[in-house]
């Protein structure tokens, strides 16, 4: 039995393949960027797809029908990496938007996604005001710090998940386990069959299209900068990936090539003789990472684009290991309701 849910910042849709493998049908989504529709539309086909930004959408506009919201809100008011403005900024102030609509919707319960640089003491006072504005809600509350390649991912990604249940639920959501050491995925699982078949970007990394054997494998081409140069950016292939980020130049090397060399502090430089191995992963690659299933195309004109959408995304086994729990929760509660009536 599938159960109807709403996403809001629904990205490329890593979050909401997550949950549809989980047994979830999105039968709503909100993404602003106009650069990442088409991938979603082209993905979730049966998804009414509302490009607005979220300060214009009204509640009414969402479907009545659903169990759950779902989103990840912008994260870069947030982001260590980023200018960390947190409620200072537009877009951490949209996170209140969703809580709003929360409020309005009154779901079964709803889960929030955000980067781990949420909880640094820079933003403590933003995340106590957050935290407050969701336990007014009336929901049981509960959030948690992981790290994605617990959980089925070949990645080292830090999250922090906000999960809220309705009291009828008669319990808070309790975060799955993480998997045992021994079954932890690597990169030699996620990528080593693509290893042959990437092609570079055209000029200008603008993308291959038809032309590519494998949908988006292809490369970012380029000079690397002083920063990315500061420190190793190769993992083995018995290895977790680094952190897929938002971008295709601070893309991880792929596992080809040796780890890179430090020269003095905040510099590392590429093997000698062995500089021919060093290319970013590909768009397709990083997408597998990020547990992505390869029918799931990416549509970009330019190659950096394709990078940003999946850098932004949730991992999708991720985000299908804690649905199921919900999904769990969901289907105990029905189970039950059902004896009473």
């Amino acid at each position: 039995m599938f159960f109807n849910i709403a996403s809001f910042f629904s990205g490329a849709g890593g979050l909401d393949t997550g949950f549809h493998n989980a047994g979830f049908e999105i039968i709503w989504a909100n993404e602003f960027d106009k650069k990442i529709t088409p991938t979603l539309r082209h993905n979730f086909p049966q998804t009414i797809i509302d490009d607005r930004n979220l300060f214009d959408v009204s509640p009414s506009d969402v479907p009545d029908d659903i169990v759950g919201i779902v989103g990840g809100p912008p994260c870069q008011s947030w982001s260590v990496a980023g200018v960390g403005k947190g409620l200072g900024d537009t877009r951490g102030q949209v996170f209140l938007e969703y809580i709003q609509m929360i409020k309005d919707k009154k779901p079964l319960f709803f889960l929030a996604e955000n980067v781990a640089g949420m909880l640094s003491s820079r933003h403590k006072e933003s995340l106590d005001f957050i935290i407050k504005e969701f336990g007014k809600l009336g929901y049981y509350f509960t959030y948690k710090l992981l790290n994605v390649k617990d959980y089925g991912v070949p990645q080292d990604r830090k999250r922090v998940i906000f999960v809220g249940y309705d009291k009828r639920l008669g319990k808070k959501f309790t975060f799955p386990d993480p998997v045992a050491a021994s079954k932890r995925k690597v990169l030699r699982d996620a990528i080593w069959d693509l290893k042959d078949s990437a092609m570079p970007a055209l000029p200008k990394n603008k993308t291959n299209g038809d032309k590519l054997v494998v949908k988006n494998h292809e490369y970012m081409t380029g000079s690397f900068s002083t920063i990315f140069m500061s420190r190793n950016r190769v993992r083995a292939w018995d290895e977790p990936s680094f952190t897929i980020q938002a971008g295709g130049r601070h893309a991880p090397i792929h596992p080809q090539a040796p780890k890179m060399i430090k020269i003095e502090t905040n510099k590392q430089e590429f093997v000698r003789g062995k500089e021919h191995l060093y290319r970013r992963v590909s768009v397709r690659e990083a997408a597998r990472i990020q547990t992505f299933p390869d029918s799931f195309e990416f549509i970009y004109t330019d190659v950096v684009d394709g990078y940003k959408m999946i850098g932004n995304a949730v991992p999708v086994k991720f985000a299908e290991v804690i649905a199921r729990q919900i999904k769990r929760d969901i289907d105990e509660y029905i189970a039950s309701s059902a004896q009473i009536d």
